[in-house]
């Protein structure tokens, strides 16, 4: 397929993640990094929003290895100013979440510091300008 018949793409706007605890899990995209319920048809399933997309939380099944291979690399959550970065990075930091790789600029320009929610999946703050 050449880049003339390629369909638009905008981005990555959905993620589904298995964790362990739906409603930790929640209470962490929520009251920290300020998602909202978008839907929440049973305590296994778990529809947030920032408003522009969408973060399936699901109860993964027992005995599932989420630290194995496949697992989820990370996640990038897109701030509109690279000074956004480190307001995050502080915040994050006033709630008692470790930062994993501070504050800093990348060669192409964008900035980004990491940490991990509460069942380990790595976040990614990220300012890129051609977003």
């Amino acid at each position: 397929m050449n880049s003339e018949s390629r369909p638009p793409l905008d981005g990555i706007f959905h993620v589904a993640l298995n964790v362990k605890d739906v409603a930790r899990a929640r209470a962490f995209f929520c009251d920290v990094l300020g998602f909202r319920v978008e839907w929440q048809p049973d305590p296994d399933n778990c529809y947030l929003t920032s408003g522009k997309d969408n973060l399936a939380l699901h109860k993964a099944p027992v005995g599932a290895d989420l630290a194995g291979p496949g697992k989820l690399d990370h996640v990038g959550l897109i701030v509109p100013r690279d000074r956004d970065v480190d307001a995050w990075a502080s915040f994050l930091a006033s709630r008692g979440v470790a930062i994993e790789k501070p504050p800093r600029t990348h060669r192409d320009g964008a900035r980004s510091c990491y940490a991990r929610d509460p069942e380990g999946t790595l976040l990614q703050v990220i300012y890129h300008p051609p977003i």
